[in-house]
């Protein structure tokens, strides 16, 4: 990777996003040691233009940025760094500097994942995994009932009770895909492709 940082004084922005919702998680600065030291150790390090130093972010907090690709820019100053986070991102506690985050797809790519987890960890306290062991009749019968069950809150007026059915079933709906082995973002492409 050809970075320039003769630009800016030597810093180049970077960009954080995660890696499992690519929700933009903050900007920040790197100059080459920075860069160096993050490619190495795997956790992002910036260069503190207020500090005057190299920050590894999490040092202070514990919340790390797990570094799961690195990209470049076209002008080759400029980098996208997709990462894991292990925790809250933003010094005010939200998971993004950009505000409270409402985006309900990245919660269920988040889901997903955990799904996805608590299966190949062959979890025996957990319910998802205990459900797929059951075998993919057992997992397509549940959404069969969640569907049903969420035809029926539609036609009364409790929307909390609608709200409620409807989590469920997406949550066991999450569970057949994966049984499946098929992704939200499978999902997506077919419905990207429908509106052409």
């Amino acid at each position: 990777m050809n970075i320039n940082f003769d630009k800016n004084n030597g810093l180049i922005p970077v960009i954080i996003q995660d890696n499992i919702t690519l929700q933009v998680l903050m900007l920040g600065y790197m100059n080459e040691e920075a860069f160096i030291k993050t490619n190495s150790e795997k956790k992002v390090t910036f260069f503190s233009r207020s500090k005057n130093r190299l920050w590894t972010k999490g040092e202070t907090s514990g919340n790390f940025l797990i570094v799961k690709n690195i990209q470049i820019d076209c002008d080759s100053d400029t980098l996208l760094i997709k990462v894991i986070p292990t925790g809250a991102v933003c010094h005010t506690g939200n998971q993004t500097c950009f505000g409270k985050s409402k985006d309900a797809k990245g919660f269920l790519y988040s889901l997903q994942n955990t799904i996805h987890d608590r299966v190949k960890n062959n979890d025996k306290n957990s319910y998802t995994n205990n459900l797929l062991k059951s075998g993919l009749n057992k997992v397509a019968q549940k959404v069969g009932e969640e569907a049903v069950e969420l035809v029926i809150e539609a036609k009364d007026n409790n929307i909390e009770l609608f709200k409620n059915e409807a989590a469920d079933l997406l949550f066991h709906l999450l569970i057949l895909l994966n049984a499946k082995n098929v992704g939200i973002e499978d999902i997506e492409l077919v419905l990207k492709n429908r509106t052409k």
